[in-house]
């Protein structure tokens, strides 16, 4: 598990102000497409040091991780002051705000894997 932490840890970190990843997006850029639920359980657990955590959403757009913070609406805050709108509902519009890794930064990613 803690090598799949410092994974998530480097992905989180790729993902740009005012820019949004889903939970099986992040799993995916690791490596492992079949653990999103593990990365929810990394973040909440802080298991990967100091990430962008707040820029991490459900498949959906929902902002599913307010036990993780210190206060319920400090993901939409943090997202709100990086200029990403959100709903009423708690949700991200994942046209308009879902990070889509360019070629270079998905190699960079994959680097980082051959790096270990």
């Amino acid at each position: 598990m803690r090598e799949f932490a410092r994974r998530v840890g480097i992905v989180c970190r790729a993902i740009p102000p005012g820019r949004v990843a889903t939970y099986g997006q992040v799993a995916l850029l690791c490596g492992f497409p079949r653990r999103p639920r593990q990365v929810g359980t990394v973040l909440g657990r802080g298991a990967c040091g100091e990430v962008p955590a707040h820029r991490v959403v459900d498949r959906q757009g929902f902002l599913s991780g307010a036990r993780a913070f210190l206060t319920p609406d400090h993901q939409r805050l943090a997202l709100e002051a990086e200029g990403v709108a959100v709903s009423p509902e708690e949700t991200v519009d994942l046209q308009k705000y879902g990070w889509r890794p360019s070629e270079e930064e998905q190699a960079a990613l994959a680097a980082a894997w051959e790096d270990e």
